[in-house]
């Protein structure tokens, strides 16, 4: 596996190729996430390929962004599928970069360590003091392509998507769930309010 040139090439394409109204989508989320992967992984002891493969999974995990908004998870896998070989992934390590991928859709469904690993990494902000300004973000992007109509809309679907998610690895359920816990009862203190 090249994953310097595999990481190259997708963080070429996806710099110069998402669309401008991904405002939470963007590049700067797979670096969140890529980053976020790497840590958690540290604690989770997960070394050698299995962290060049999570690594791409990270890098790749949105990628489907490039050519459609709804199901890009499926997208992502045909992207993944296309140029991992030329960087010298073979068939197995690509299907394994696959699963990371499909595992992130929602309502995610890790079955493999590195899959949750990824999971909780794509979803680590939920748990972060930086969880307010990357929700706005989400509200933005959602507004212009998911059609969410007002912020009261998008303070209750918050709270479902809130109280539907969990954490998967000891690191994110040690340090992230509490958290977010609070950002879920702050938010539902405002909703609270309305008729």
């Amino acid at each position: 596996m090249n994953y310097a040139a595999a990481k190259y090439f997708i963080v070429k394409k996806l710099n110069e190729e998402l669309a401008t109204n991904l405002y939470y989508h963007g590049f700067h989320h797979t670096v969140d996430v890529l980053n976020a992967a790497i840590m958690i992984a540290e604690i989770e002891d997960v070394r050698g390929d299995e962290l060049t493969l999570l690594k791409t999974g990270a890098l790749y995990h949105d990628c489907g962004f490039l050519k459609t908004y709804k199901n890009h998870e499926e997208m992502g896998c045909e992207i993944a599928r296309e140029s991992l070989p030329e960087f010298g992934y073979n068939p197995e390590e690509i299907e394994i970069v696959c699963g990371l991928i499909m595992a992130t859709k929602i309502p995610q469904t890790p079955k493999t360590t590195l899959e949750q690993i990824l999971c909780d990494a794509d979803l680590d902000y939920l748990g972060r003091e930086d969880f307010e300004f990357i929700a706005a973000s989400l509200f933005r992007e959602m507004t212009e392509n998911n059609g969410i109509a007002s912020e009261q809309d998008w303070n209750r679907l918050q709270i479902k998507f809130l109280n539907n998610h969990k954490y998967f690895t000891f690191f994110s359920k040690r340090l992230r769930e509490e958290p977010k816990q609070r950002h879920l009862a702050e938010i539902q203190k405002i909703v609270d309010t309305y008729k």
